[in-house]
């Protein structure tokens, strides 16, 4: 204990750049904790014996301070989703990308401040499939004195969607890699960690999360999609859900019934209490409109329970129509309707010129493999490449010392080969595989097109840029065309995100600046594909200065 604190006080002494608002200090002990759902019962990872892990509170502005203790047989990191890392690319968490992971025994102190951040964004581990039990909130309040703008609310709730696999899920994996195929979906999907009391399981039935409330109130749900592999549409029967904010991003308020969260993605609504007294149904349901990939068709339930209304299994429970999995009308009017709030406090900056000019195609392709089931195994790339993840060191560390041999600067701005991205495709579905980023000037603008194909089916892509927002200038259904798309634009007031659903056989439009220096992963957030390797990095060089620069890494930093 002594020694951690002596630590904490040398990482404030060598940065104190950091401290701009009060310090907060958090202790994450990563440990097995035996888990019962569905009827059977095993071990999972945890932060601190709990899942969904400690929610993590600070303020716009705070210093934080998280000690990570790696007490499992796995190696491990937790990525802070969504904080914007300015110049502290060492405690953004991917392994292999910003560091080498925590093994066995070892800690690692992540030390980042939340700047010009306020709302909810979440952390989970980075490493293997472990983020389908390590995962949390990160609840952001404005600084002191700084109002929402909107009504504030009587209580604030922090609701959590994810899956959960009966079997290991690392075996689960293993056992798709060994053989090449699919992994098997998960069981069944959860709110804050329960399947609920509709699950197929008897001893369930008094089971899931319950929300009470007072009649004649507005509560603010901070919801988080920790799913592994699904969007999720999220439904409260009877009530109507105003959106006010998307990761960590303030929105023009509008009411909807149904919301639809990819992995990776967080909403908040308010919810405001004006119905008769009695029980509502809360529904997660999965969200997949290319019927060929296999889901997890189960949907998760919760209650809102009203005071003074009777709390027994044996209680009428208002219910809801739960959208078909492929309902695409209802995602594209939700994610259509998202606009930032664009006021005087909350500007939205989109860059107008563009220095660098970007179309990524996202997808499948097969690639041979003599010990798979058929001769051949399903992978992911990004304009045709499969990255390969290093293991002597890590992207950043390699890029900071200047080390030779772990990646190459040579990633394709434009696909290699042009083909009708969202028909059939090539005949050759083989990937190439390589380390390979794209080197971005300190303050460039960039214009990201990502660009879903049809190889082997079209399908609706998480894509999670780390280390900055972006402005989700346009999206289409089919192939992007250079002259006409950008016509319909919206550089007014589109949405900021950090995760973007790209549409299935379609495109998005992304625009950011590049002002963090470092390197910083880009991936799809559904997991398997991540695996398969659907990701690549951008390296952005150091400005002018200290100020423009990426901090040295601290002495802890753990080692490959």
């Amino acid at each position: 204990m002594e020694s951690s604190v002596h630590t904490i006080l040398l990482v404030m002494f060598l940065f104190p750049v950091l401290a701009n608002g009060i310090t907060r200090q958090y202790n994450f002990n990563v440990i097995m904790q035996k888990t019962s759902r569905l009827c059977s019962s095993k071990p999972i990872v945890t932060v601190n014996g709990r899942y969904p892990g400690p929610t993590l509170y600070a303020r716009e502005g705070d210093n934080v301070l998280v000690n990570v203790v790696n007490q499992v047989k796995y190696n491990v990191t937790i990525h802070w989703h969504g904080v914007r890392q300015l110049r502290t690319g060492w405690a953004d968490g991917p392994a292999y990308i910003t560091q080498c992971p925590i093994q066995p025994g070892q800690s690692y102190l992540y030390n980042f401040t939340i700047t010009g951040q306020r709302g909810t964004l979440w952390y989970h581990a980075h490493i293997l499939w472990l983020r389908v039990t390590v995962h949390g909130a990160i609840v952001i309040k404005p600084k002191p004195n700084v109002p929402y703008p909107f009504s504030q609310p009587y209580k604030e709730v922090v609701v959590i969607l994810g899956e959960w696999w009966k079997a290991d899920t690392e075996a689960v994996i293993n056992q798709a890699m060994k053989t090449g195929q699919a992994p098997n979906v998960s069981d069944a999907h959860t709110i804050n960690g329960h399947p609920g009391p509709l699950s197929s399981c008897n001893s369930s039935q008094s089971d899931g999360f319950k929300l009470q409330v007072k009649s004649g109130k507005t509560y603010l749900l901070r919801i988080v999609n920790a799913a592994l592999n699904e969007d999720l549409f999220f439904k409260i029967a009877g009530h109507s859900l105003t959106v006010v904010e998307v990761d960590a991003i303030y929105t023009k308020p509008f009411s909807t019934d149904t919301l639809v969260i990819t992995p990776g993605q967080t909403t908040n609504i308010l919810l405001t209490t004006n119905k008769s007294p009695s029980q509502y149904l809360i529904t997660a349901s999965p969200f997949m409109d290319t019927m060929v990939v296999a889901v997890d068709n189960k949907t998760a339930t919760a209650t809102v329970h009203y005071e003074g209304s009777v709390s027994t299994t044996s209680a009428t429970t208002t219910t809801t129509k739960i959208p078909s999995r492929n309902a695409t009308p209802i995602a594209t009017s939700f994610s259509n309707s998202l606009r930032s709030l664009n006021s005087k406090d909350f500007p939205c900056k989109v860059p107008r010129t563009i220095d660098h000019s970007l179309l990524f195609t996202i997808g499948l392709g097969v690639n041979p493999c003599a010990t798979c089931v058929n001769g051949s195994r399903v992978v992911a790339a990004i304009n045709n490449v499969s990255f390969v993840m290093p293991s002597s060191a890590s992207l950043l560390q390699a890029h900071f010392f200047n080390l030779s041999g772990v990646f190459t600067a040579d990633f394709p701005a434009n696909p290699p080969v042009a083909f009708n991205y969202t028909g059939a495709g090539p005949s050759n579905l083989k990937t190439m595989s390589g380390t390979r980023i794209y080197r971005l000037e300190y303050n460039s603008t960039v214009q990201l097109v990502l660009q879903d194909t049809g190889i082997i089916a079209p399908e609706s892509h998480p894509i999670h840029l780390h280390g900055f927002n972006f402005f989700v200038v346009g999206k289409g259904v089919g192939n992007y065309d250079p002259k006409v798309s950008p016509s319909a634009f919206n550089l007014v007031d589109p949405i900021e995100r950090n995760t973007v659903g790209v549409p299935s056989g379609g495109w998005a439009a992304l625009r950011f600046r590049a002002d963090n220096p470092g390197v910083w992963f880009l991936h799809c957030h559904f997991e398997v594909h991540t695996t398969w390797g659907l990701k690549m990095a951008f390296v952005v060089d150091n400005g002018i200065g200290v100020n423009e620069s990426i901090l040295p890494p601290p002495s802890d930093l753990p080692k490959c």
